[in-house]
């Protein structure tokens, strides 16, 4: 029987439901990923799958990686050539059901809840042209045994993202606790100044992202560029040649305007680009 978008299946099970009991509903004790299928695959998957199985270790929850990927490759199957063309796939993994209270169950049986969702459109010129974002008053919280993860628990991002219901914003830009720059609400921040790429250091605070990972490590070595992860503040931010944005599913767009108590505006910069060239070619092959 073949599927139709949205789709999502509980350990296996299509439209099974998740138990109220279960530890990642009553206290967001799991981790996500969102990935981007495209042509029946999903690209950087060997990155999504570590972070997934990096995360499921730091929180003590024992995931069967062989499990999940055999259910997401037989939810994809089940779909039409069309609807695997381009889509958005979310893989949620929680500690599974447990009594009320804090405490770790004995005997852990993690929930897998894997979705697949129609893509989400996005302006083209969002990536030719670049984007309008804003400053977040929500700050992050300085957590050095939670950084990185992609964790249940979004409600910065969330009362971040509902700071503002303009169109003509694509993103907010986030900072901690220490006023230290970190990401916007659903993607990672890079800087240029000089010909040099900057990135902040995401050791206490924000998402580790996979495109990030991806261009730190792969694309950028391919285009002879090195880039510096450190802490970065707003007047880095506003002393810029360039701002770019990355994530999954969109790839990298440039900042053209940040909105602060005036609209500063910036150039899309030959090294974005670049990366969004090599990006777009190592996605394609």
């Amino acid at each position: 029987m073949q599927h139709t978008l949205p789709v999502i299946a509980v350990n296996g099970v299509i439209d099974a439901q998740v138990s109220p009991l279960d530890r990642g509903f009553a206290y967001g004790d799991g981790v996500f990923e969102t990935c981007k299928l495209q042509n029946a695959k999903i690209p950087l998957w060997d990155l999504h799958k570590d972070r997934l199985i990096k995360s499921c270790e730091k929180l003590f929850i024992p995931i069967a990686i062989d499990v999940l990927e055999t259910q997401l490759a037989e939810l994809i199957s089940g779909l039409s050539i069309a609807d695997t063309q381009n889509a958005v796939v979310k893989i949620t993994v929680t500690r599974g059901q447990g009594g009320r209270g804090y405490s770790v169950p004995t005997l852990v049986t993690p929930t897998i809840v894997i979705g697949i969702f129609p893509a989400v459109n996005y302006p083209p010129h969002y990536f030719s042209d670049g984007i309008t974002v804003r400053y977040c008053k929500q700050r992050l919280s300085v957590n050095p045994g939670l950084a990185g993860l992609k964790h249940l628990n979004r409600l910065e991002q969330i009362l971040a993202r509902a700071e503002w219901n303009d169109g003509s914003i694509a993103e907010g830009i986030m900072f901690d606790t220490r006023e230290r720059l970190i990401e916007g609400v659903f993607s990672n921040i890079f800087l240029i100044k000089n010909g040099e790429i900057f990135t902040p250091d995401l050791s206490e605070a924000g998402v580790s992202g996979v495109m990030r990972r991806f261009i730190i490590e792969t694309i950028a070595p391919k285009a002879g560029l090195n880039i510096q992860v450190k802490s970065l503040y707003v007047d880095d931010l506003l002393n810029a040649d360039a701002i770019f944005l990355c994530n999954s599913l969109y790839g990298v767009w440039p900042v053209a305007n940040l909105i602060d108590e005036k609209v500063l505006s910036f150039p899309i910069h030959k090294i974005t680009c670049s990366l969004q060239d090599l990006i777009t070619e190592a996605l394609a092959s």
